[in-house]
C-alpha cells in the first residue's frame, strides 16, 4: 500500500504459529477467537516444511530447497521436502477457506521476510545466501513473486477478504549489525548496507498488491524507521523488549500513521492478568510520549508477544481471546 496512506486495522490478531498439527482445529480456533482479524495458522510441530523457513521456501518461484542436517539448503529441483511444504500449505488454506465462508474483512497471511530467509537458507556450498549479494537479489525476487501468487490464491479462496501480508524478520537487526554467523561459526557475515536491506524489503512488501502490510520481529532493537521507509503499514513487535531508546522511533511511527502491533500477551502458557493489566504498559508508553490517549485504539493492534507454537492448545485459545478483551479495554479506557 502507499506509504502515505494511513491504514486502519482491527484491534486484535495473532502472530502466526499455533500448537499441534491439526489444520482444521487451528483454523477453527483462529476464526472463532478473532472474528474481526483471523490469520492463516502455521503449525511447525508437523516438522520440516511446516516450520517457518521451510514453509516460506516452499513458496519460492524457480528456487527450491531441501532439508540437510544443518538446515534448509537451496537445491536444483523440487524434492519431497518442497512437495511436503506445498501439501501442508494447501491443507492449511483449505481449512481456513472452510471456516471463512461468507467472511468479509481482514485476513492475515505470514511468510519469512527476505533477510531472515537469506540468513537461514544455505547455498549449495553450505554458507548462508546472505554471503552472496547476487543470490540475495535472486532470493528476494523469487520470494516477491511467490508471495504475489500466494496472496492472489487467498483472495480467490476468500473473496470478501482484504489480505494483509506479514513478513517475519526476527534476524533483521542481526543482518544489519553483521551478527549472522558463518557456517564454521568462527566468523560473522558482513553487515548488509541499510539501503540494500530497505530496497529488498520494499520489493517483497510490494507483493501484497493493494493490500496492507506488516513486518514482525520478536527480537530486540526493531529498526522502526527503516521498516517505515521500506513502506510497511504496521510494525509488529514484542512489547516486553522495548526500551526507552525506542521511544523516539515509536513516537515518530505513530505520528506518521504507522500502526503498532503490540505483543503484550505471553506466547507460552502463563497466568494472564486482567485485560486492562495486559495493556497497562502501552498506556504508560503513551503518556511518556505525550501522545493523545484517544489515538490508542486507532494506532495499536493487540497481539501475543510472538507465535503460539510453544503453547498448549487450551492456552492458545485463551491467549487469542485475551488479546481481543485487552484491545477492547484500550478502546474503552484509553487513559
Amino acid at each position: 500500500m502507499s506509504e502515505n496512506t494511513q491504514v486502519t486495522f482491527p484491534a486484535a490478531t495473532g502472530v502466526g504459529s499455533m500448537p499441534g498439527g491439526d489444520a482444521r482445529e487451528a483454523a477453527k480456533t483462529v476464526t472463532g477467537s478473532l472474528e474481526d482479524f483471523p490469520y492463516l495458522p502455521e503449525l511447525p510441530a508437523r516438522g520440516p516444511g511446516a516450520d517457518m523457513i521451510g514453509r516460506t521456501a516452499g513458496m519460492l518461484v524457480e528456487l527450491y530447497a531441501r532439508v540437510e542436517p544443518s538446515g534448509w539448503r537451496l537445491s536444483d529441483r523440487p524434492g519431497r521436502d518442497t512437495r511436503r511444504a506445498h501439501a501442508w500449505l494447501r491443507q492449511d488454506l483449505d481449512a481456513l477457506e472452510e471456516f471463512t465462508q461468507g467472511y468479509e474483512g481482514d485476513v492475515k497471511v505470514q511468510a519469512v521476510g527476505p533477510w531472515t530467509l537469506a540468513a537461514a537458507l544455505e547455498l549449495r556450498n553450505g554458507e548462508a545466501v546472505l554471503s552472496d549479494p547476487g543470490a540475495c537479489r535472486d532470493l528476494t525476487a523469487s520470494l516477491a513473486e511467490g508471495l504475489r501468487l500466494h496472496v492472489a490464491d487467498v483472495r480467490r479462496r476468500i473473496p470478501g477478504a482484504r489480505v494483509v501480508l506479514q513478513l517475519d524478520e526476527p534476524s533483521l537487526t542481526a543482518v544489519l549489525r553483521g551478527q549472522i554467523r558463518t557456517a564454521s561459526g568462527y566468523r560473522t557475515h558482513r553487515a548488509v548496507d541499510r539501503q540494500i536491506v530497505e530496497s529488498g524489503l520494499r520489493e517483497v512488501l510490494g507483493a501484497s498488491g493493494p493490500g496492507p502490510t506488516v513486518v514482525h520481529s520478536c527480537a530486540p532493537d526493531v529498526p522502526f524507521a527503516l521498516l517505515r521507509r521500506a513502506g510497511t503499514d504496521a510494525v509488529s513487535f514484542d512489547f516486553d523488549l522495548l526500551t526507552e531508546r525506542d521511544d523516539d522511533a515509536i513516537g515518530e511511527a505513530v505520528e506518521g500513521g504507522t500502526r503498532l502491533f503490540a505483543g503484550v500477551v505471553p506466547g507460552t502458557d502463563a497466568a494472564l492478568s486482567d485485560p486492562a493489566g495486559s495493556v497497562m504498559g502501552v498506556r504508560t508508553l503513551w503518556r511518556r510520549l505525550g501522545l493523545r490517549p484517544g489515538l490508542l485504539a486507532e494506532a495499536v493492534t493487540v497481539t501475543p508477544t510472538c507465535g503460539l507454537a510453544g503453547a498448549s492448545p487450551a492456552y492458545a485459545r485463551q491467549a487469542l481471546a485475551h488479546c481481543v478483551r485487552a484491545a477492547r479495554s484500550l478502546a474503552d479506557n484509553p487513559e
